[in-house]
């Protein structure tokens, strides 16, 4: 069964399946999302307009045995930064997806009733359904009522209020396998579905199967892959403490952004730290390993518990508890753990909400560390769509704006994430020079940074970090294309077989003959295709920067700043 396009046009209710262009049989996962945007948006257009597109797509690997190739990208123009955007989380809808023969679903078109659909996905069709029950209603809702309604168990994409009010920090939401929510989180492209009123899809493939061209070879290559992943020590941390393991290690290496990125250390760290939160699971007979999709061979989610041992929330990363902690000097991780559940239940991105929130509280809204009043304007203000709420809900910039606030921890409007870049200079060059806005996951150079894995590169000099920016900027362009998860990069850094094995399981698959030029030029074109799309929407190397308190303000405890020039900056682009 070759695979099949499925578009749906939202303007006249119509959908059809197409065959594969040729110039997009090689894509898959981030590099497919990018191409079909780049050749089919206009740059320019309104991101919640008819114009814009909502691209989802799994990856090359997806809907396999291979190990850890679950994650499912989702791409637009973002309204929250107005540059070319992919998304991507775990769940069960890229596997899914593939064994229905899905290369892409393009949905375009914007409705001319003021009425809500949901869209139904198998092998042989794409369906619009009318939707009244579950408009209003938060993912949780949804995922309950859709269980009782639907036969099977297929994959569910869906937005909660967030995603219904436009709000620019709405995500997609993608049920995981034992039924809790991964997030497709930043960019708002909750927002873009939203636009186009569809409040949830659902994906069947009715048994079908992903062909593999040579599966004993791809038997083969998974078997070296998977031993990868599984032997690497910082994947075994990963596994034991989940990502919030960071806490304790970038705190110590004062490049924990706290109280609105004003201090590089938080004094309750212990309180809110990976180590902490494992004793705390297991004390109320929760889960510290725990798969955000089947395959996955590191398994950093868990199942957080509340004191009564009912499940609060699920899949509780570092990101959010740094934001929703440090940033706001919430100390009380179960206050963090009940904000997760909300923002998880809105459908609302736990990053740029809880960066908003810390600039809400520089502005006087809430005092710094009152984790109750969080709690408060999410269920009050957030969740209803009131003047705070949206302001809020459109992420940090706005709040800034609102406030006239000086401090605000964005690039392109998208917040900065859990690292500050004064003390981990690379991660800078990554946040400024990303086509997306600020994202840590477009070229984690934590890795050689502060955890010493593909080599070590001081983070409080200069020498070196654009070039390790740009290199993992490219590999990971490649993996987003591939479906595999961005933790396989540890294994892939230090283990000489790792990353040849996973060009065998390309190649095993599909019966061709990559090689790993192949992949970085993969990697290279894709951030060329994403970059040409922002130039041609309006941005410049002036928009390839850190807001100006990241060059003049030094941090505590290493009273550093970001120093690099703009003429340095530029330079990241020559390749």
């Amino acid at each position: 069964m070759a695979d099949k396009i499925f578009r749906v046009n939202m303007s006249d209710l119509t959908t059809s399946i197409e065959d594969v262009p040729e110039s997009w049989a090689g894509h898959g996962g981030r590099g497919l999302t990018s191409t079909i945007v780049a050749a089919e948006v206009e740059p320019t257009c309104h991101p919640l307009g008819p114009n814009n597109k909502l691209v989802i797509a799994p990856g090359l690997l997806s809907g396999t045995i291979a190990a850890n190739s679950g994650r499912l990208s989702i791409g637009a123009k973002s309204p929250l930064t107005g540059t070319i955007k992919e998304s991507n989380a775990g769940g069960t809808a890229a596997q899914l997806l593939a064994r229905a023969g899905c290369k892409a679903i393009i949905i375009e078109g914007l409705p001319k009733e003021n009425t809500w659909y949901s869209l139904a996905l198998t092998p042989e069709s794409i369906t619009i359904n009318e939707e009244t029950e579950l408009i209003g209603k938060g993912n949780f809702t949804v995922l309950e009522t859709l269980a009782d309604r639907l036969e099977d168990k297929p994959a569910i994409l869906t937005i909660g209020q967030a995603g219904e009010m436009k709000m620019c920090s709405a995500n997609i939401s993608i049920k995981d396998p034992d039924g809790n929510l991964r997030s497709s989180g930043r960019g708002g492209l909750g927002a873009v579905m939203g636009s186009k009123k569809i409040k949830f899809i659902t994906i069947d493939p009715k048994g079908g199967k992903v062909e593999i061209a040579d599966s004993e070879k791809f038997k083969e290559a998974n078997r070296v892959f998977a031993k990868a992943l599984i032997d690497h020590p910082i994947s075994q941390g990963l596994g034991q403490y989940g990502t919030n393991v960071l806490v304790n290690i970038i705190n110590e290496s004062g490049g924990l952004p706290t109280r609105n990125f004003t201090q590089g250390q938080f004094d309750g760290h212990e309180a809110i730290s990976g180590e902490t939160m494992h004793d705390v699971i297991l004390e109320r007979d929760g889960k510290v390993k725990h798969n955000c999709h089947a395959g996955c061979v590191i398994q950093c989610s868990q199942i957080y518990n509340d004191t009564k041992k009912e499940k609060l929330t699920a899949g509780f990363e570092y990101e959010s508890i740094w934001a929703m902690g440090a940033d706001c000097c919430v100390d009380n991780l179960d206050q963090i753990a009940e904000a997760d559940r909300i923002m998880d239940d809105i459908g609302i991105d736990t990053i740029e909400t809880s960066v908003a929130m810390g600039v809400a509280m520089e502005g006087g809204v809430l005092e710094f560390g009152d984790g109750a009043g969080v709690l408060r304007i999410l269920q009050e203000e957030v969740s209803k769509g009131t003047g705070l709420g949206r302001i809020i809900g459109n992420g940090a910039g706005s709040v800034g704006r609102a406030y006239g606030l000086t401090r605000v921890p964005v690039v392109k409007n998208q917040a900065i994430p859990a690292y500050d870049p004064r003390a981990i200079k690379g991660i800078g060059i990554t946040y400024a020079t990303s086509t997306q806005g600020a994202d840590h996951t477009m070229g984690y150079t934590i890795t050689a940074n502060i955890l010493g894995v593909g080599g070590n590169v001081d983070p409080l000099t200069k020498e070196g970090q654009i070039q390790l920016s740009r290199d993992l900027q490219i590999a990971t362009a490649a993996i987003d294309s591939t479906g595999m998860c961005l933790f396989i990069a540890f294994a892939a850094l230090d283990n000489e077989e790792c990353l040849p094995a996973l060009v065998d399981l390309l190649n095993a698959r599909f019966g061709i003959g990559l090689t790993m030029d192949d992949v970085i030029a993969l990697g290279q074109s894709i951030l060329k295709t994403e970059r040409g799309f922002n130039i041609k929407a309006g941005f410049t190397a002036a928009d390839d920067r850190l807001p100006d308190f990241f060059y003049s303000e030094p941090l505590p405890p290493h009273n550093v700043v970001f120093d690099f020039t703009d003429e340095e900056m530029a330079t990241f682009w020559d390749f």
